[in-house]
């Protein structure tokens, strides 16, 4: 692959313009992804927070689901992001049966772990690698309640992972594209230059 990367960012729910404006910040060529075709012209896939029984039910009608998990098994690297990480784990504590999971990641979350919107709390975080801590939002945030052995703890809060990083699959609980602090994009970017 070139030097420069092509990174999806999953639009059809969510927030999806402030991932676009952190990548654009990191010189990288965006793409919004809403068909199936749109998956074909990109190197990675950020997929934001939102409402995840929402965002299944749209890659279930949009048929970019079944497509987006073949891709998923065959090392394709994604970015997920609060509902994006929930949407990524390979089991979901609390989730709709009708809901999909795309089995990026081997872990089980809880949505809403934290708690419901007036729970939501932000505090300065420890990333490894990183010398300064970075400023995490915290917003109906779910919960890593297991993990397999091969998945890399980046940063926990409370005891809990909060950034995980599996393979070519990276995920947090919190929302790193609402600060002005362009790190966690960076290692998704580095994660797609190298894959």
């Amino acid at each position: 692959m070139n030097a420069q990367a092509t990174i999806g960012v999953l639009a059809l729910q969510g927030a999806f313009d402030a991932h676009v404006q952190h990548l654009n910040a990191l010189d990288v060529d965006v793409r919004l992804i809403k068909t199936e075709a749109d998956l074909e012209e990109i190197d990675g896939l950020v997929i934001p927070g939102g409402e995840s029984t929402t965002m299944s039910n749209l890659l279930v009608a949009s048929g970019l689901g079944k497509t987006l998990t073949q891709k998923i098994d065959n090392g394709f690297p994604v970015f997920g992001t609060c509902a994006g990480m929930i949407m990524m784990a390979n089991s979901i504590v609390d989730g709709r049966p009708d809901q999909i999971v795309l089995n990026a990641m081997d872990i089980q979350v809880r949505r809403n772990g934290y708690g419901r919107q007036n729970d939501s709390f932000e505090q300065d975080i420890d990333i490894a690698s990183f010398d300064v801590p970075f400023h995490a939002l915290f917003i109906r945030a779910p919960i890593i309640e297991k993990l397999a052995n091969d998945v890399e703890v980046l940063s926990t809060v409370n005891g809990h992972p909060v950034l995980v990083r599996q393979g070519s699959a990276l995920a947090s609980s919190f929302h790193p594209e609402l600060v002005a602090d362009f790190r966690v994009h960076e290692i998704f970017v580095s994660v797609v230059k190298s894959s």
